[in-house]
């Protein structure tokens, strides 16, 4: 018997055993046509093991951007872009596949990225970078990139978008797009997750109004909201906002969509 996590790097179904606890986590791996979410599950040499859908992307997260750039109409063809929270790359993959003509790929950890998309010659990869502590001359000096930025996105975890806000607002130009993924695990205290879930409709909206209105203060006015098409860990629902320095709306006006999405009525 094996750790389910260790047979799906074995079975090369998964790059690394981390790569597959997200996996599981995530509750894309079924193990005999049962999903299976802990990653210390005993499994046989022969047990059939699947995992839901497996395509080209170095990450499942690179279908929440895709959702995002299609739902909001951004175009990529041309632009400078930054990825927050770059990880292995998912956002990464699709800003380059879409055209973007270079992307800053900046993530607080180590040794994340994909091989394949770090060897991009149009790709920046810096590691040990804080968003929350970006400014223009910093980000400049590490990436070595003066132009102005068209286009942020973020997937960040364990830290709250509010903390990162004022920093992106301090890079964005008046023409920049900003696409953020809200995972209101990370945006409501501990005594409103269980077992690492939200699971209360009007938790969930209020971890969004909170999200949006923190980028209203920090001059990022909202243009739109999408649920993201994929679940986060433990199943959480997630959402991408799309907002602009001088554009949009505050999110009072957004109010009932963001009630809507998140279940609150």
């Amino acid at each position: 018997m094996t750790r389910l996590d260790a047979a799906l790097a074995l079975r090369g179904l998964a790059r690394s055993r981390t790569h597959a606890a997200s996996l599981i986590a995530d509750g894309l791996v079924s193990v005999a046509g049962r999903p299976v979410i802990k990653a210390s599950t005993p499994v046989s040499d022969g047990a059939d093991i699947s995992v839901a859908g497996a395509d080209h992307y170095v990450g499942r997260a690179a279908h929440k951007l895709i959702a995002a750039l299609d739902g909001f109409a951004i175009p990529v063809d041309g632009r400078l872009a930054l990825d927050m929270g770059a990880s292995t790359g998912g956002f990464t993959q699709v800003l380059r596949e879409r055209g973007a003509r270079r992307v800053l790929s900046v993530d607080v950890g180590h040794d994340q990225m994909a091989p394949s998309i770090a060897a991009d010659p149009g790709v920046v990869v810096v590691e040990g970078y804080n968003v929350r502590h970006m400014t223009t001359d910093n980000l400049r000096s590490v990436t070595g990139e003066d132009g102005t930025l068209d286009l942020i996105v973020g997937d960040l975890s364990f830290i709250s978008l509010e903390l990162v806000l004022p920093a992106v607002a301090g890079v964005a130009a008046p023409t920049t797009d900003i696409v953020l993924l809200v995972k209101p695990q990370f945006e409501v205290g501990r005594t409103a997750v269980r077992g690492g879930l939200v699971t209360d409709p009007a938790t969930r909206a209020d971890a969004v109004a909170r999200t949006a209105w923190s980028a209203w203060d920090a001059g990022l006015g909202m243009l739109g909201i999408l649920p993201s098409p994929i679940l986060g860990t433990h199943g959480n629902t997630e959402y991408l906002l799309h907002l602009a320095p001088g554009r949009g709306s505050d999110p009072s006006e957004w109010s009932d969509r963001i009630n809507t999405l998140a279940g609150r009525r």
